[in-house]
């Protein structure tokens, strides 16, 4: 923020971002002359840093938070250190994977004095400032993986995009993987997915492999129009699905999604009235807890918006967990499972697709829920009894700030909106710390919970101001003109005026 005082009439520019969320909107510090988040993020990148004795081709760095003085900077004696250990486990939790998911394991793990260590390939992944440590390198690489999961208790994802040969190798040398590679195995093969529960009698859309042209053509003949490809891997947020509406436009859909070497396989299309998800909890004990039913709500193939908890009849709701738990029931290992669901409008509840990790459609839980999903997670894996997952509140929304722009445009249209968002009763932002803005990016969230969904509905369109909504692009003051009094301003608004000269929008105090 820009200060221009009367007494002095000196100019101050910092860019605080730990004040973000403790200011109103009027005074937010916001950024001058392109200070950004992306720099702001190299500055802090003051881990020690030591590197990994995996492989000569591939070394990744080992990025340590702490100072020497609060641990061994031999990440390979500390594994092995139990009186360094002072949490509710010993076990040290590695997460394949250092995202926004990742990031809020760590924040859960805090509250119970567990540590997190990530491998990212990022070296300012959103985890990396809050694990316990961060291991700069490919999830992808067996021996980077190797290296990792020796410094680790038990090994975890928040991606099922990982090699699984590499995890299934791991398992056979005695590592403890959660949930087990046989799990993800069958989950990152969506149509390994459907084939797996078909054969436990749980309800799906019907669906069928296709390998060339023909076969697309009989499955529409089959199943008719709109007919649904998808990906059988690295299908995620809206990738790696494709919707033919005719027979016309099949060989359109299977070139945007790469051709049948890539792998394809086409659904029946799902009547749905209702996409629901529940989130189950495993323990290594087998016991299973199901959270309650909620509504997700996507635009662009991209999850929007979550309702808890879903505004159906108990029947379907019951419908929903029984097909949930029966789902989970079928795989191997502990942790959190997102299971997505299509409610149609004969009331039939059919299995969309399931995720072996928390998920975006339990965020609200950190708020809502006695248990969030991420601190249930970390449950789950290190073999501690599962929590309540029963809402605490009557109803939550939880809706997700995607980017609107590319790059700064982008941040200042997200740093408005929350500042609107914590303006709301029983709001609460979350801010990832990515440092790149894109448009449709995942960039944080905002849960609100209150007396009911109705009425949260309405402060979240106040919050969006969906009549103006356009409006966000606007400039927010980044100079703020401060007066000792009235007195002072013939001499302060010359100064105005030249700040609006170039361009540099002002606010008078």
């Amino acid at each position: 923020m820009a200060v221009f005082s009367s007494s002095n009439f000196e100019a101050v520019f910092s860019f605080e971002r730990s004040q973000f969320l403790s200011r109103p909107p009027s005074s937010l510090s916001l950024r001058f002359f392109s200070v950004s988040i992306a720099a702001d993020n190299r500055n802090r990148n003051h881990r020690l840093r030591h590197s990994s004795s995996s492989s000569k081709l591939y070394n990744p760095t080992f990025a340590c938070r702490a100072s020497c003085d609060s641990h061994e900077t031999d990440s390979s004696h500390r594994k092995d250190d139990d009186s360094s250990v002072h949490g509710l486990s010993k076990k040290i939790v590695g997460v394949l994977g250092g995202g926004q998911l990742g990031r809020m394991l760590c924040q859960a793990a805090s509250k119970m004095a567990i540590k997190v260590m990530v491998l990212d390939p990022s070296e300012n992944c959103p985890a990396s400032a809050l694990a316990y440590d961060h291991m700069v390198g490919s999830f992808d690489d067996s021996a980077t993986v190797e290296e990792f999961a020796k410094r680790c208790g038990v090994l975890t994802v928040e991606t099922e995009h990982v090699d699984v040969a590499t995890l299934e190798k791991l398992e056979q040398q005695g590592i403890d993987c959660e949930p087990k590679a046989s799990t993800i195995r069958i989950i990152q093969d969506k149509y390994l997915q459907k084939v797996h529960f078909s054969r436990y009698g749980i309800p799906l859309p019907e669906f069928m492999e296709i390998n060339n042209l023909e076969e697309t053509k009989r499955a529409g003949e089959l199943y008719g129009y709109p007919l649904m490809i998808k990906s059988k891997r690295l299908a995620y947020d809206g990738r790696g699905n494709a919707v033919a509406k005719s027979e016309g436009e099949l060989s359109s859909a299977i070139d945007v999604l790469g051709g049948f070497g890539h792998g394809l396989y086409v659904e029946k299309w799902a009547p749905f009235i209702k996409e629901l998800a529940v989130i189950v909890a495993r323990g290594r004990d087998n016991s299973i807890l199901c959270y309650p039913v909620v509504e997700t709500i996507h635009k662009e193939n991209i999850c929007h918006m979550v309702k808890a908890p879903v505004d159906v009849p108990w029947r379907i709701r019951k419908l929903a967990n029984d097909v949930a738990y029966k789902a989970i029931s079928s795989l191997e290992g502990a942790g959190v499972f997102a299971v997505e669901l299509f409610l149609t409008r004969d009331g039939q509840i059919l299995l969309n697709e399931v995720a072996p990790r928390p998920h975006n459609s339990g965020h609200h839980t950190i708020e809502s829920c006695y248990t969030s999903q991420f601190e249930q997670h970390l449950r789950a894996v290190v073999g501690l009894p599962l929590g309540d997952p029963s809402m605490k509140t009557p109803a939550a929304i939880m809706y997700n700030l995607l980017g609107e722009d590319e790059g700064e445009p982008g941040f200042k249209v997200a740093h408005q909106l929350i500042a609107r968002a914590l303006e709301i009763p029983g709001a609460t932002a979350h801010w990832y710390d990515k440092t790149e803005m894109r448009r449709q990016r995942k960039m944080g969230h905002v849960t609100l919970v209150g007396p009911s969904v109705g009425v949260l509905e309405a402060r979240l369109k106040s919050m969006l101001r969906e009549e103006g909504y356009e409006n966000l692009n606007e400039a927010a003051p980044r100079v703020g003109i401060v007066m000792g009094s009235d007195s002072d301003l013939p001499v302060m608004k010359d100064a105005a005026r030249i700040l609006n000269m170039f361009g540099v929008s002002t606010e008078v105090w």
